[in-house]
């Protein structure tokens, strides 16, 4: 069985190693050093090359001892901001940070407790299949480590990610596309005090695009937000230039491709309505949305090892993008699991030390259940 108390030592040793997204480094090293420990072969790809990160993506293999299929196991290793320095504090078995940063459970609690199971497999000498793990770069922020894995290397026909702020025996079988949408509207400087009348105002631009446009909950499938807004200067000079970054989300591909278009046409009607000029506009596909069927057998497996595991197995849906969207479109049949972080993002993150326990118990459970 997972011991308990080594898997809480780790976990805390993993959140007091920064790793923001495109500083994963340090945290690669422990990680690939520990799987070396464990005598897994590891190995980091060329993903930070491509993406900007001191790190790239770690890849293990564990050579099975039965004829088993491989099975994947995945989480990421950055965290968001504000990150570093975390302070791990335990108050009536929940760890909090100090309330300073995040926690980083998101998704170091994962990773620990893979690297749990991992441990007690070979301490236990228990039956397996082959296994890969990926523990991927820049996940927040864009799905970009898992992006750039090189998925001719990857023989696993299913993939268990451990990265949904659900309880232990939530299982996502559906999670959404996301576009991006970057914009900068074009006005026309003039002395705002002297001769305003000459001038363009591109927050004006910008405002009335915006005001237009529908956002936040679309539907029961499909978001849309207006992330940040950049622009201007001095009260006495009409601002000429402002820029927008904004996303859309949805679990159907073409109410995605509505939405995003909406926007899209609320930026050019604006722009136009003052003038000659024309916004820059772009639109960045992040990322596509998957589907897995509720009676398929990685759904049935799943939910057989939350049971092996005592816990009670439930499908839902998300309306955040993780690497799993990136797995399945790239021919890897994925679910991700609820791991019980909660408030993730926030200085409020914390995680039972219970909703721990139970992942790593989880993961045993997959590895026996596929052996």
């Amino acid at each position: 069985m997972i011991n308990q108390e080594r898997l809480l030592e780790r976990f805390l040793k993993y959140v007091q190693i920064d790793s923001p997204t495109l500083s994963e480094r340090d945290f690669a090293e422990v990680l690939m050093a520990e799987l070396k420990d464990l005598g897994i072969d590891v190995e980091m790809d060329d993903a930070g090359e491509k993406t900007g990160s001191n790190s790239g993506n770690v890849i293990a293999r564990v050579k099975g001892t039965t004829g088993a299929e491989p099975i994947l196991f995945s989480c990421h290793m950055d965290t968001v901001s504000p990150g570093i320095g975390i302070k791990p504090q335990i108050k009536d078995g929940v760890i909090y940070s100090d309330g300073t940063t995040i926690l980083g459970g998101d998704d170091k609690a994962g990773i620990a407790a893979i690297m749990e199971a991992l441990t007690v497999m070979k301490e236990q000498s228990i039956e397996h299949g082959d296994l890969e793990i990926v523990f991927s770069i820049y996940e927040e922020g864009g799905l970009k480590g898992s992006q750039n894995l090189d998925y001719s290397k990857i023989k696993s026909k299913y993939a268990f990610v451990f990265d949904s702020g659900g309880d232990p025996g939530q299982i996502i079988t559906q999670g959404p596309a996301q576009v991006k949408i970057n914009a900068t509207f074009v006005g026309k400087p003039a002395h705002a005090g002297v001769a305003p009348e000459e001038g363009v105002s591109a927050i004006s631009i910008a405002a009335e695009a915006i005001s237009n446009m529908k956002l936040l909950r679309i539907d029961e499938e499909t978001t849309a937000n207006i992330g940040s807004i950049n622009g201007g200067g001095p009260t006495n000079i009409v601002t000429d230039k402002v820029t927008i970054a904004a996303e859309a989300r949805s679990l159907d591909n073409d109410k995605l491709k509505a939405q995003s278009d909406h926007m899209v046409q609320c930026i050019k009607d604006a722009q136009a309505k003052y003038g000659d000029f024309e916004a820059e506009i772009e639109v960045v596909h992040a990322y596509s949305a998957f589907k897995v069927e509720e009676d398929s057998d990685i759904v049935n497996k799943a939910k057989q090892a939350c049971i092996n595991a005592g816990l009670e197995p439930f499908t839902a849906k998300s309306g955040g993008g993780s690497d799993t969207n990136n797995l399945n479109g790239n021919g890897v049949m994925a679910v991700n699991f609820g791991i019980g972080e909660k408030k993730p993002h926030t200085l409020e993150e914390h995680l039972h030390i219970k909703d721990l326990n139970a992942t790593g118990v989880l993961v045993l459970e997959l590895i026996k259940l596929f052996a």
